[in-house]
């Protein structure tokens, strides 16, 4: 580990981000350090290079659904490189998963975008609509699972006020309650969950 350690802190370090990101995720893999959570870690380890190495502004590209859907194929390299040293064809693949990861989550902010601009338009063409429904709305826009006390405390609104915008959004099929509770209630803005859960339905 403090060998991996070295390699990711170097300042001499011969190899692009990208490339540094792959073999770091190899090594951690292979060390298997801990007991329980060396993939989820690994995955991150990916993330975190990227970012520290500023090849990205946020730790946002995630491969764990890439690897899921190529799951023999990930494990088989995996070993390939550690029976035969076979780094190129590892790379080939991580490479791929990084072109098609970062084509989707664009695609993907993309849709959003389009969901959000059509649903406040349909709010704005409501009747009656209070301006506090398209407040909690934008509230969900940021976060597609939320409670009510959630939405008073990034709004500012009272209680009763963002359960009466939600049960706007909730006529507006928008949002639906997903708790069936009487306190606590988590909404759900439905069709944005949708998008993001594309694709792991099989997984």
């Amino acid at each position: 580990m403090s060998a991996l350690e070295r390699f990711l802190h170097g300042e001499v370090n011969p190899y692009p981000a990208l490339i540094k990101a792959a073999l770091a995720h190899v090594q951690f893999e292979t060390i298997h350090p801990f007991l329980d959570g060396n993939g989820r870690i690994g995955r991150l380890l990916i993330a975190f290079v990227l970012h520290h190495d500023r090849l990205l502004s946020q730790p946002l590209l995630y491969l764990s659904l890439y690897f899921k859907q190529h799951r023999a194929e990930y494990y088989r390299l995996l070993d390939q490189v550690r029976t035969e040293g076979d780094w190129e064809a590892w790379l080939d693949f991580f490479l791929e998963g990084v072109e098609q990861t970062a084509t989707n989550a664009v695609e993907t902010a993309k849709r959003l975008l389009s969901l959000f601009q059509k649903d406040e338009q349909v709010i704005q063409q409501a009747r009656r609509v209070a301006s506090t429904t398209l407040r909690v709305f934008r509230v969900l826009c940021e976060r597609s699972l939320v409670t009510l006390n959630q939405v008073c405390e990034r709004t500012g609104l009272s209680f009763p006020a963002a359960a009466r915008a939600m049960q706007t959004l909730g006529s507006l099929n928008i949002v639906r309650e997903v708790t069936s509770q009487r306190r606590n209630r988590v909404f759900a803005y439905q069709d944005y969950l949708n998008i993001l859960s594309e694709g792991t339905e099989a997984l």
